[in-house]
Parts: structure tokens; sequence; C-alpha cells
């Protein structure tokens, strides 16, 4: 404090002004923190707000650890490297995030367990680490008599306002740096936010909640993550051969590649898991069946319950009809909720109705799941399917929300056709894909002809427990729940 007290004397007799936070002295003075720094000569000094402007290493003998990727379960031993949140030198405390690895199940984010000092990195972005392998070195003694935390860690400019806002009784807000850079794009306070972490710890799924209960609005997987029925506009053909033209979409142009060589790139996470549940896959003898549903009564019933649905903040497509109609059919035929044990010995059949949902995102093909949907209602199905949709498109799908399903269905039909052959997801005996909606002419029972909204389905089962007819029956009963949603109230309980 003394060689403080006279740094300062020496500028004012300057005639200069230096105001520093904090004045660290060991072998020589460290400046952190300073908020507005005047200099002794303007080649050497400058002004800078809320920024440390310069810090010099204390010279520590502290002890350095390995911080080694510990199991996170799931079997899993490799993950990949996807972001890292600090560099070498930077000052960790405990439970501060250090990276964010992807498994082939989901995204963690790996937090420090000890206060010190960065020393090494032992990956680079997008490389393989092992579990039980060092990840990081820490020097857990260099902070000692040097400087509290307060003082090395680095935080955005903000006004006093907000400073005053985001700190309760000295209590500092934890989030990562992506998280507090996303609440800064969105103009919110993290001070406002209820994080669900470790320690209160706000995630990025947090955020994205706030924002959807502030604004109402409900993030969509991508653009056509509903089924919507063609337009009136298309119903009239095309008179000339001209407008049947302008119908034809334009091929989409990409670079010519002149000259090239052949690249070989590792296979990793949600492509891994990809090709090991195929492989499985083919080990078990598909059978196809296919027929087509007229949802012309569910898209009646559809619209006048959509704006229902979005005054109470979820936005209602047609999966969540299709799930519950499956989840009845199922109370009725159960061997399609069931799984073979590996030596083909035992069916096991699942109490629960996880309905998976084939999902396409940036990171590739996931299958997150709606647990229990028989104990659900269709709003309380929409609202889970809101919430795998806005984790789908951040890449923040948990463990959890991608294991444990007992049935699947792939709406390929939002992105185009009408048939598929899906194949099974082990340890699963069924699977449905759904085709696109079309308008189509069709006959009613007085021979008139009408229009109909005709959405195809194709069913794969195992066929070393299902048979055709189970197959066939429990389509039947799926098909009724949907071109008549009325039934469903018969069985809801």
């Amino acid at each position: 404090m003394a060689a403080a007290s006279a740094l300062r004397s020496g500028c004012k007799a300057a005639g200069l002004l230096l105001c520093v936070r904090h004045i660290r002295l060991s072998r020589s003075f460290h400046f952190l923190k300073a908020k507005y720094i005047y200099g002794f000569d303007k080649s050497v000094w400058r002004y800078c707000d809320q920024h440390r402007l310069f810090r010099t290493t204390a010279v520590s003998n502290g002890q350095i650890v390995q911080f080694k990727l510990s199991d996170i379960g799931e079997g899993i031993t490799e993950v990949t490297v996807k972001e890292w949140y600090v560099k070498e030198g930077d000052v960790v405390s405990q439970f501060d995030s250090i990276c964010e690895v992807q498994s082939d199940k989901a995204s963690v984010t790996i937090t420090s367990r000890y206060d010190g000092v960065i020393r090494k990195l032992y990956y680079d972005l997008d490389q393989i680490a092992h579990v039980g392998k060092p990840l990081v070195d820490i020097e857990i003694a260099a902070l000692k008599g040097v400087a509290s935390e307060e003082d090395v860690v680095e935080t955005p400019a903000v006004s006093h306002e907000e400073q005053t806002h985001q700190q309760i009784k000295g209590h500092k807000t934890l989030a990562t740096p992506a998280v507090r850079r996303l609440a800064m794009e969105n103009n919110i306070k993290l001070s406002e936010v209820v994080g669900t972490g470790k320690d209160n710890r706000i995630l990025k799924e947090d955020i994205l909640n706030y924002l959807a209960k502030q604004t109402g609005a409900i993030l969509p997987l991508s653009p056509k993550a509903e089924i919507i029925p063609p337009s009136q506009k298309l119903e009239s053909a095309p008179d000339t051969a001209k407008e049947r033209a302008s119908k034809i979409p334009a091929p989409i142009s990409k670079p010519v590649v002149l000259a090239g060589k052949d690249k070989t790139v590792a296979l990793s996470g949600f492509q891994k898991v990809m090709v090991k549940t195929m492989t499985a896959a083919l080990k078990i003898p598909h059978f196809g069946y296919c027929d087509e549903v007229d949802l012309s009564q569910l898209i009646k019933l559809r619209e006048e319950l959509k704006l229902i649905a979005q005054e109470r903040g979820v936005n209602l497509t047609f999966m969540p009809f299709f799930l519950k109609a499956a989840s009845l059919g199922l109370l009725h035929y159960p061997i399609l909720n069931a799984s073979l044990d590996d030596n083909c010995q035992n069916i096991t059949y699942k109490a629960s109705h996880n309905l998976g949902i084939a999902m396409d995102t940036e990171q590739g093909l996931v299958v997150p799941n709606v647990k229990n949907v028989q104990a659900r209602s269709v709003f309380e199905v929409a609202s889970e399917l809101n919430r795998l949709q806005s984790l789908g498109v951040t890449n923040q799908l948990g463990t959890n929300d991608l294991t444990g399903g007992t049935f699947t269905l792939s709406n390929i039909g939002t992105i185009g056709g009408t048939y598929a052959k899906p194949v099974i997801l082990p340890p699963e005996v069924a699977i449905g894909a759904l085709g696109k909606i079309q308008v189509v002419p069709r006959f009613n029972s007085k021979g008139e002809v009408f229009k109909a909204h005709i959405m195809n389905v194709s069913w794969s089962a195992d066929h070393r427990i299902i048979d055709g007819a189970t197959m066939s029956r429990f389509s039947n009963l799926w098909k009724s729940y949907l071109e008549n949603p009325a039934s469903m109230l018969l069985d809801l309980k």
C-alpha cells in the first residue's frame, strides 16, 4: 500500500492521473483490472475502460496437476473436443468451464475441479480425447499470495447499473463465455435468468427458455419442421407449358472443382453412433408394410386448436397427434413396444412408451424421444417436442433425451417423398416413416369425387417376433385414430 501511495503521489506531482483498482506486490508491480489509466507517456500508456491494460506473470513454484477426462457414463470411452473456454495462462476456479466435448450421444461441458492457472492444453479443436487421459495441466498453487479470483477474471465491459444488477450481495453469476455472448446478443440480463446447472450455473438452455417465455416464440428445428398441407393455389393445374416449366425447381449450382485430392476424414460424433446402430440393424430381418391415411379431419381439428396452443406458448404440429395415436395403438399391441435380447431367448415388454422422433440437425441424424407418452396429453407431448426441437437446433440434446427409446417415428415427409423403407433402431422392434401430405381426388361412399389430404406411412417390424397380421392390425388402429380424431377420446385415460 505504501508503494501504491507513493506511485499515486508521484503521478499527481507530474500533473497526471493514475487510477488503479488493484495493485499487488510480488517481485514487481502487477496492475490488474485498471478502470481508467492515463500514462506517463502517450506512446507507453493509454486509456482503457473497464478492461485490464496489461498483466505481468507472477513467478511461482506451484504444483502442476494433470486434469484428466473423467468417465462421463453410457460406456463412452472417447469424445471430440468441440470448443475450448480457456487458454494457456488463464486462471480458473472450481466449476469453471474448461471445454465442451461431444460424444457419439451428446455434448458435455467439462468443468474444473481445481483453483489455479492453465499451463497446457493437450488437444486441439476436433481432436479425439480419451477418458482417463490428461485434458489440461493446472498449476494449483499459482494464485496463492498473488491475487484474488476477482482480480484475474476477465469480464466484458458493462455499465455500472448492469454490474450492480448482475451482482447480488457479492454473488457472481456463473456462465460460460458462450452463454454470456448469447445473452448479450439478445439483451438479456443474466441476473434475471434462473440457472439450472451446478451451483445455479446458467446454461444455454436456460437462455433459450427465458427468451421463449419473454417473446412467446418457439424455436423450430428447421424452416420445414411441420407438415403443411398444399396451398390452395396449387390445386388448379397450369394450362401452358411455360407455366409448367416455371414450377420445376431450378437446380442448385455448385462450383466446379478443376483439380483436387482425395481427402480422408475420421468419423466423429453422431456419425459414429449411426455406423454402430445401422450395422447392428442389418442383423434384424425387416418386415415392411405400407398404407395411406386420410388426414382431412385431423387438419381441420389442428387448425382449430393451433391458435389455442399458441396462446399457451406451444407450437402445435401434426406430430403430437401421430405420437399419441401410436401410443394408444401400442396399448393394444404391446409386442411393438418391446425388445429382444441378444440371444433371442427373451422378450422384454416396455412399460413406458418412450417414442422417438428422427430429427435432422446440423450435426446429423439424431433420435431424441418423448418419455411416457402414454401418460401425457396431446398438448404435453407438443410442449415436450418444442423443447427437444429447441435443444436440437443448438446441439444441446442431453444423454437422457437421446436414450431409452422404445418405438420410433420418422417424419421424412417434411423434406419430401411418399414411401420409405425405415430401418429399425436396435433394441427397438418397430419403426414408422411418414410421407408428405398430398391433396388427391378420392371417392366417397356415394361414388362422388372429393378432395382428400393423403399421407403415406411405411412401417418396418422385426419379423423374428412380429408377424404381418399384427403389424397390419396396429396400422389400421393407428390410421383410424387419425382419420377420426374424435375416436381417440374413447381410449384416452
